[in-house]
């Protein structure tokens, strides 16, 4: 497989109403929503977008640039043909989650192996009014069984040539977005904002993804043998040191630190 994989999805980010009207979503709430395409060679984003809660996922389809022969990642929640035909015509490929109910007949089927999981590997073409107007070419459904999950998923894609199961395997593997969605909340410190207006939490977590890629950028090109987290703790308590930044990452004691840390934290409670 040649083309770079991205996976595609978004995260909400809840605010106080009466600090955040601008971004009012919900009865009671606010949010914004932060759309994002992850490139999974490295697991980090190559492209954000930040709207408010209530933009449907779907939207981040119309602003994208798709490149020639990368693979586009995504649940149903993207499910619109006439955008997926964009993607195409782009000689782009996707690969999506079905959704149940579409109409289609089958063309063809190809040879699967049952042992590892795969049902079915099928050329068809939508047998929709709608759905054949937006996408009138011919598509390759793909029904797997994870014994994981002890689910079945059934997927679109407008790729022939690779494996089934490695269709599988590559939307198996956007789950890599939902953790780093986990990993920048938990660790970013985007669910507390310095300023209220749109510019200023847009800068705020614009400025926070920026710390990360070029943590992860230095983690690469130095080849540190720290977490990513480990390496934001140092940085954050060493902005002053003027330590070579690989002799400091190398010889910190984080565990000293940490204990230190604790027990400045326990004293100052009592």
């Amino acid at each position: 497989m040649e083309g770079t994989p991205y996976a595609l999805d978004s995260t909400i980010i809840e605010m106080c109403l009466s600090l955040f009207k601008w971004a009012n979503f919900e009865k009671g709430h606010s949010a914004i929503k932060i759309h994002t395409q992850l490139d999974l060679r490295g697991n980090i984003p190559s492209f954000f977008l930040i709207t408010e809660a209530k933009i449907h996922d779907v939207n981040l389809l119309d602003v994208l640039e798709y490149e020639e022969g990368a693979y586009y990642i995504m649940d149903r929640g993207y499910y619109d043909f006439a955008r997926l035909y964009k993607i195409h015509k782009q000689k782009s490929f996707f690969i999506i989650r079905a959704k149940k109910g579409i109409l289609w007949k089958r063309l063809y089927s190809k040879k699967v192996d049952k042992l590892t999981g795969l049902i079915c590997d099928q050329i068809i073409k939508l047998n929709n009014f709608y759905s054949k107007k937006y996408y009138p070419d011919k598509l390759r459904r793909v029904k797997y069984y994870d014994h994981k999950t002890n689910k079945h998923y059934v997927y679109l894609t407008n790729n022939f040539d690779l494996d089934a199961i490695v269709i599988a395997d590559l939307y198996k593997h956007r789950w890599q977005i939902e953790l780093f969605f986990k990993w920048i909340k938990q660790h970013l410190h985007i669910n507390t904002f310095w300023g209220t207006s749109k510019n200023a939490v847009k800068t705020q977590i614009c400025i926070a993804i920026s710390a990360f890629l070029l943590v992860v950028i230095m983690k690469m090109k130095m080849n540190i043998n720290r977490s990513i987290y480990e390496i934001l703790q140092i940085l954050s308590v060493s902005l002053f040191e003027k330590t070579p930044i690989n002799t400091l990452l190398s010889e910190f004691d984080l565990q000293n630190f940490e204990d230190h840390a604790q027990k400045r934290l326990f004293s100052l409670d009592f």
